[in-house]
């Protein structure tokens, strides 16, 4: 019940007990004697609805309520798309593998942000990645290019060659209310665009030791994995995080990057191709009981400064090892989660007041931000161009051809097996591997070595290939 609500309450309830008022404290005045008159006759109670009537009305509420489910579905749904990434047989991550062929893929999600191909998801959606494939709503499929990575909050950017595509809204996170209804859309274990319901459990979880940046939202509707990347949507169809991974050790424990952690990074990974973070130059942790039982007359909470950097932007500003930061830009800091929370959500070169506790007595002080400077991330094998190899990074030789496999001209035909594949070739980035035999090329069966390396001369190809009994196909572009 709301403060209006019980104010209100009490009100009505304090004259029926014939209690003094909280304004006045004054007794009650003696009631006024009533004038005589003929008693009314008494009225009859409404009689109590039916169980009948109840369970419509408790109907109706649910429809109502799968109503709302589906409008936001209706609405976010176009806009989440389903991320396909070929990767090398050394990488693991926890996405939904399969095997497609001569490559290990693993699907993932993402969400639309921007009309022109801009998409948001998971920097670990796409680790390692030799291709991406972005599967919309519609069915349509487009080639995904890596437009920004941050690996520190775990988000990355790609893009894909299309216009006038559906967007999601993003919500502010940071007034969303723990225990609203929370819908998920994603693609668990390959299962596209699949729906799931919660509600949001808890914010500004940190702690979890996955990612440098941390700043959950916490979720009990189902996320597995193919989930990631994908929205966290409130029910005015708005996209709250982006799924980000699951608490292996318990049952309905999701989390999510907040939306207003997500967007920032997005359009500063488009506007600049990195982030760039804000660093004061301190080493922080939690202000505990045991610690603050030592302390004379420590804060009740606060972010313990433990080291200064002797060249960053504290030392200028004179905070000290043993400071205990309880409040920057105004905001109160509960622990150093809260700290880089307030840091991340302001630019370089701004100036916040800081204020500390220090043996007992508080102090104002003023940081200005400076770069974090961290390194790039490594490049991806699908940013890197691919390096020139003749013949698309294939060295072949003549095999005598499977029987069933020998074209129409009769018994006896060679064709092409794999002898060696350049590394960071188009060849590798298609999956081929040596011992491959290459069945067709560009449409003409049972090639030998030579004709493939003449179909390849264009730079394209498209290869039926046989590996231990099984056939695929593989496309190689110069």
């Amino acid at each position: 019940m709301n403060s209006r609500r019980l104010t209100a309450s009490l009100a009505l309830l304090i004259p029926a007990l014939g209690l003094p008022s909280l304004a006045g404290a004054q007794p009650p005045a003696a009631p006024a004697a009533a004038p005589l008159s003929a008693p009314s006759a008494p009225q009859k109670a409404a009689p109590p609805p039916s169980r009948a009537a109840a369970s419509s009305a408790g109907a109706a509420d649910l429809r109502r309520l799968g109503e709302a489910f589906a409008d936001v579905v209706d609405k976010v749904g176009p806009a989440v798309v389903q991320i396909e990434v070929a990767v090398g047989e050394d990488v693991s991550s926890p996405l939904r593998w399969f095997r497609d062929g001569g490559q290990r893929r693993g699907l993932g999600s993402g969400v639309l942000f921007s009309p022109d191909g801009g998409i948001l998801t998971n920097d670990h959606v796409i680790d390692g990645a030799r291709a991406i494939t972005v599967r919309l709503r519609d069915g349509r499929m487009f080639a995904g290019r890596v437009a920004g990575r941050d690996p520190a909050t775990d988000l990355a950017v790609l893009r894909i060659d299309a216009k006038a595509l559906p967007t999601a809204t993003f919500a502010d996170s940071d007034a969303a209310r723990v225990g609203a209804w929370v819908v998920a859309i994603g693609s668990p274990f390959g299962l596209g665009h699949t729906v799931t319901t919660g509600v949001l459990s808890a914010k500004g979880r940190g702690g979890v030791g996955v990612n440098d940046v941390e700043d959950y939202l916490q979720t009990d509707a189902s996320i597995n994995p193919g989930n990631s990347g994908g929205p966290l949507v409130d029910l005015d169809g708005r996209v709250l995080g982006i799924n980000t991974m699951v608490v292996s050790r318990g049952q309905g424990i999701g989390l999510a990057v907040p939306a207003s952690m997500a967007r920032r990074v997005a359009e500063q990974l488009l506007r600049h191709g990195r982030v760039e973070r804000a660093w004061i130059g301190v080493g922080l942790q939690d202000l505990t009981p045991q610690l603050a039982a030592v302390m004379p007359n420590p804060p009740r909470a606060g972010a313990l400064v433990n080291a200064v950097n002797p060249s960053g932007p504290a030392a200028r500003s004179n905070l000290q090892p043993g400071d205990v930061i309880t409040s920057v830009a105004a905001r109160p800091t509960r622990d150093a989660q809260d700290v880089i929370r307030e840091l991340f959500n302001h630019n370089v070169g701004e100036t916040l007041p800081v204020e500390v506790v220090r043996g007992g007595q508080r102090y104002q002080t003023r940081v200005t931000l400076a770069p974090r400077n961290e390194p790039a991330p490594p490049a991806l094998p699908v940013q890197r161009a691919p390096a020139p190899h003749p013949g698309l990074g294939l060295t072949l030789h003549d095999v005598p051809a499977p029987r069933g496999e020998r074209g129409e001209r009769g018994e006896g035909r060679s064709l092409a097996r794999v002898a060696i594949v350049a590394n960071d070739s188009p060849a590798e980035r298609a999956g081929l591997r040596p011992g491959d035999v290459i069945l067709e090329a560009d449409s003409r069966r049972a090639p030998t070595a030579a004709e493939v390396e003449e179909a390849a001369r264009d730079g394209e190809l498209l290869v039926r290939v046989q590996r231990r009994g099984a056939a695929f196909y593989a496309a190689l572009k110069r």
